[in-house]
């Protein structure tokens, strides 16, 4: 009797931590997904942010891995290409696919999930979005993905031109655009202290 209830009672702390552990992960998944939520309403159409940049756009092919850190058919990877983080999918027939490596809504690794013939899913909300167009497929089908997926308008993710050359796999970017955010970004960190050119209010 004495063994039954000691199994008992360790049976229910194991299930509590277990609980407490899942409830905690939910927690932060929605304080992240808040942190993201759009402040207006509305489906963003791109991800370029061309107004009032700095620097012109330039695309260009640059590696974002070798041939050799290739995943196996039905899976992906990650890299960073012009200071985007890339995620290369290759489909079960082997063809590759390179796009934005930040899933929706919580900005999770894409290159965690499973690739399918035309899509990749979400490995956490479950989100399909199609190898080709970076569009949704199934926004948010798993149990979690339904609660934090209906605070959101479905999104897709960029799609970039990918190409195998010289034992490297290259993706098609915009080398200015690190260049172009961090101008503007450094301008607003030190307009928030002072001007931009150095003077105070």
């Amino acid at each position: 009797l004495v063994h039954d209830l000691l199994y008992y009672s360790l049976s229910v702390l194991q299930l509590a931590k277990m609980v407490f552990l899942k409830l905690t992960l939910f927690a932060s998944m929605v304080a992240s997904a808040t942190a993201f939520a759009p402040s207006t309403f509305g489906v963003r159409t791109s991800t370029n942010l061309s107004a009032g940049r700095t620097y012109k756009e330039k695309l260009k092919y640059v590696p974002v891995i070798t041939q050799a850190q290739l995943p196996p058919k039905g899976s992906a990877t990650s890299g960073v290409a012009g200071g985007l983080a890339i995620c290369i999918a290759v489909s079960p027939t082997g063809q590759l696919f390179a796009l934005g490596d930040k899933c929706p809504p919580v900005n999770q690794p894409l290159s965690f999930g499973k690739v399918t013939a035309t899509a990749i899913e979400d490995p956490v909300l479950g989100t399909a979005f199609n190898l080709k167009t970076g569009q949704v497929e199934n926004w948010c089908p798993s149990g979690l993905g339904k609660l934090l997926g209906g605070l959101f308008e479905p999104s897709g993710v960029p799609v970039y031109p990918v190409k195998t050359n010289k034992g490297n796999v290259e993706v098609q970017v915009d080398v200015n655009y690190k260049l172009d955010f961090e101008a503007n970004y450094w301008s607003g960190v030190l307009d928030a202290q002072g001007k931009a050119n150095g003077k105070y209010y």
